[in-house]
């Protein structure tokens, strides 16, 4: 037990520290190369427990392994010393801001694209056998077709055709296929499997939790009563506590009708009714071909995986601003350390680390002072207006800012713990 809890530390702080080790260093790198004066490197805030002093700069070690800064010349006050951060050119400093965000957006892919490419398991856009009766059979889909496009998307790989399925709304699909050479072209409407949408997602502890862990915004579920870490018992009397699988299935018994969960939330037990919208999912009509493991296949495969990734997170950024997601269910360093925790595995740890880093970096280049994004906002404005902002007023934004970034970290951090407690 407490080697494990040591791992677990360990796990944490590798993340942690190392991810904002090659954030700070991309500032620090690019400062270097911009002639810009560095006065120190630290990596964590609080006591310093190990420094050592270079030529120009002091690099630290500091007790607390969450964040660390660069601390640059006429950063935090404007100098007129040469080699300041406030004499250089607005392309440098945009270059010398930009770069900690960027450096972890890198990493990032590149550690994915590895993870993709050693892991094999690919599905090839190539059909098997179309299913029996399937619209799909009867339209004249045969074994060997490979599907080149599906509604004038391009197919790369599974996951395009599962996007395109994903929006379709039931309606008739245009499948341009490749058969021997010969491109086909059929009209065929995809398959239905219809369910019961509440807007919960259950903590993941191998199917044997039945606690709440986030609620989607304006899903029924948050609309009628549920919480995050209520822990459902049953499902119109129907106990399914610790039993994820059974939970899903008494969920989607009757499609629409009016749902009783009975629930905890703290000591007490609670009935909710939720009345559930009723949701499709779509699909093709036919089984795919596992793609031949191969190395061509495998980068092959790993450039559309790691393009899907990137842009995931883009997605996921743009559903928080619209109010599509809840910003309960955002995830602070408690959060990040709880699925740390929970990671089974090289490749699963490796793929955290990459979630961490670039969800880290793209945070990072938010228009939002004082992030690294709205330090750049405030270096175009200068640009524009062809002179800085008063010291003043840029300090009062960077100020406000900062305590808006507090408030909100203390928030999402009180989440984190509800969620584990």
């Amino acid at each position: 037990m407490l080697i494990s809890i040591l791992i677990t530390i360990l796990k944490i702080v590798f993340i942690l520290g190392f991810l904002v080790l090659i954030h700070e260093g991309g500032h620090f790198l690019v400062a270097k190369l911009c002639k810009i004066k560095v006065n120190e490197f630290a990596i964590g805030f609080g006591p310093t427990i190990w420094r050592k002093q270079g030529k120009e700069t002091k690099y630290a070690l500091r007790l607390i392994p969450i964040g660390g800064f660069v601390s640059m010349v006429g950063e935090e006050e404007r100098s007129n010393e040469e080699g300041s951060f406030s004499k250089a050119s607005i392309p440098k400093r945009i270059a010398v801001v930009a770069a900690g965000g960027l450096v972890n957006i890198v990493f990032a892919l590149i550690v994915y694209f590895i993870l993709m490419a050693s892991m094999g398991n690919n599905v090839a856009p190539i059909i098997d056998y179309p299913m029996e009766d399937s619209k799909a059979q009867v339209a004249g889909i045969q074994a060997g077709d490979k599907i080149k496009e599906v509604n004038g998307k391009t197919i790369h790989y599974k996951k395009d055709l599962d996007e395109v399925l994903a929006k379709c709304n039931g309606e008739e699909l245009a499948v341009v296929i490749d058969r021997n050479g010969e491109e086909k072209s059929y009209t065929f409407a995809p398959g239905e499997e219809k369910y019961n949408y509440t807007g919960i997602a259950i903590s993941s502890e191998n199917g044997a939790s039945t606690k709440i862990a986030a609620i989607s915004a304006k899903s029924p579920a948050k609309e009628q009563g549920l919480e995050v870490n209520d822990v459902i018992l049953k499902i119109n009397e129907v106990d399914v506590k610790g039993n994820a699988q059974k939970l899903v299935e008494e969920i989607n018994k009757t499609q629409g009708q009016e749902i009783k969960f009975t629930i905890e939330r703290g000591n007490e037990t609670k009935e909710v009714l939720i009345t559930p919208e009723v949701k499709a999912d779509y699909y093709l009509g036919v089984y795919l071909q596992k793609a031949e493991n191969n190395l061509g296949n495998n980068l092959y495969y790993a450039w559309w995986e790691t393009g899907d990734f990137a842009f995931s997170i883009v997605d996921n950024l743009k559903l928080l601003f619209t109010g599509n997601v809840s910003i309960d269910q955002m995830m602070g360093p408690v959060g990040i350390g709880e699925v740390v925790a929970q990671t089974n595995g090289f490749a699963d740890f490796i793929y955290i680390l990459a979630l961490v880093s670039i969800s880290l970096g793209f945070t990072n280049l938010l228009p939002f002072p004082p992030l690294d994004g709205g330090k750049i906002v405030l270096l175009l404005i200068e640009a524009i207006r062809r002179k800085p902002l008063k010291e003043k007023t840029e300090m009062t934004i960077q100020s406000l800012g900062f305590m808006l970034l507090i408030g909100l970290s203390i928030y999402v951090t009180y989440n984190d713990i509800l969620r584990i407690f």
